[in-house]
């Protein structure tokens, strides 16, 4: 079994990369500035759904693969934590341009549901900062000593997937609900992914040299 410690420390470390702006968090947002909240619903929807293949993928393939092996987990570990801070510096050099896409979404055609929830599920099951987190980060917090491993990691990527579903549903509702605030100022969105761009970058490096001693 799981122990509580480890959920709740995963828990906090999961909601700490999930809150930073990044690629689903831009595509809810973008969909429901430019459609409103239902259709950052449905975007949330499609990127959950697009998380489980690598839930599923990490708890009986590639996850089992890293547990086995400490040398591999401690590559995966340090380019993991390379990988997000990274993102974190692109995020920071490319706000502008991210921002102006984002606004520009506005002006588009209204998609119907099942296409929107198609992107949102690309959107979700390509995104670099989930995969990286559920290889690089996730295993650090399984109890190695049981042999539920698969099981371990099933619960911790359902728990990053609720939390993701929460934070994601937020933006949707704040961004659908001031929509007009938000265009008026594009620099407001700049200043967001900047800032969330730092934050990556310190959580990359707090990675680095942290996680599972066993």
């Amino acid at each position: 079994m799981l122990p509580a410690a480890n959920a709740g420390a995963f828990a906090l470390t999961a909601l700490a990369l999930i809150v930073i702006p990044g690629p689903t968090v831009l595509f809810v947002i973008g969909r429901s500035l430019a459609l409103g909240r239902k259709a950052g619903f449905v975007s949330v929807l499609g990127n959950s759904i697009g998380m489980v293949p690598a839930i599923v993928a990490v708890s009986f393939g590639v996850g089992a693969l890293v547990a086995e092996s400490l040398l591999l987990f401690t590559i995966i570990k340090f380019a993991g934590a390379a990988y997000v801070i990274y993102l974190g510096v692109q995020t920071i050099r490319h706000r502008d341009a991210t921002t102006e896409a984002v606004t520009a979404a506005a002006s588009g055609p209204s998609p119907s549901t099942i296409r929107l929830l198609r992107q949102g599920f690309l959107v979700g099951v390509s995104n670099p900062k989930t995969i990286v987190f559920f290889i690089a980060v996730l295993p650090q917090f399984v109890d190695f000593r049981s042999d539920a491993i698969p099981a371990q990691m099933m619960l911790l990527g359902l728990i990053f997937l609720g939390i993701s579903v929460a934070s994601d549903t937020v933006w949707a509702v704040v961004a659908g609900t001031a929509r007009a605030w938000f265009a008026r100022s594009p620099k407001r969105l700049s200043q967001v992914s900047a800032g969330g761009g730092i934050t990556m970058i310190g959580l990359g490096a707090v990675l680095a040299v942290s996680g599972n001693k066993h």
